[in-house]
């Protein structure tokens, strides 16, 4: 993976935080930035228990745009999502962690490495930091994060699974 830093946004964060699993970031890929508009946002629902997790993380680290204009310039986006991509560009960002469908057009057109939940997940996979991938989207699903039955094919093909059978 090239140098510099990996940036994450609000949703893979909650997500896994949801499901105890807010350390693969840091296992993954060491240092995590996220600028304060993240990290607020983060904080907005079930604020002890998430500022607890943040303190309890000290690879990731909340970094400010340098040059908030950057971020103005992505005004269709909401704050989380427009400060990530622009420090994103600042920084010369190795990876952005990010789910969000407009966002992520827009990473890709700036050239933006990315990734998102699901590829956190299935680097972790292939890290042999899970032993497998269902029952893991299956958390996610029961935690409320929305993920298309396309999706979660695409990913357990990509993991050799199958999908997890409901319990009898």
């Amino acid at each position: 993976m090239p140098a510099g830093p990996v940036i994450a946004n609000n949703t893979p964060l909650a997500a896994l935080w949801a499901i105890g699993r807010l350390g693969l970031l840091g296992d993954l890929f060491g240092e995590v930035l996220i600028p304060p508009s993240v990290r607020d946002e983060f904080l907005a629902t079930g604020e002890p228990e998430r500022r607890l997790a943040l303190e309890a993380a000290p690879w990731l680290r909340c970094v400010a745009v340098s040059d908030q204009r950057r971020a103005l310039a992505f005004v269709y986006l909401d704050l989380g999502e427009a400060e990530s991509l622009a420090l994103a560009e600042e920084t010369s960002a190795r990876l952005l962690v990010m789910d969000e469908l407009k966002g992520r057009r827009l990473a890709r057109r700036l050239g933006i490495p990315l990734t998102g939940t699901l590829g956190v997940l299935l680097l972790a996979k292939e890290k042999g930091l899970l032993p497998a991938l269902a029952p893991v989207l299956d958390q996610l699903q029961e935690c409320g994060l929305y993920l298309s039955p396309p999706l979660v094919a695409e990913a357990l093909a990509l993991a050799g699974e199958s999908p997890s059978e409901p319990p009898a």
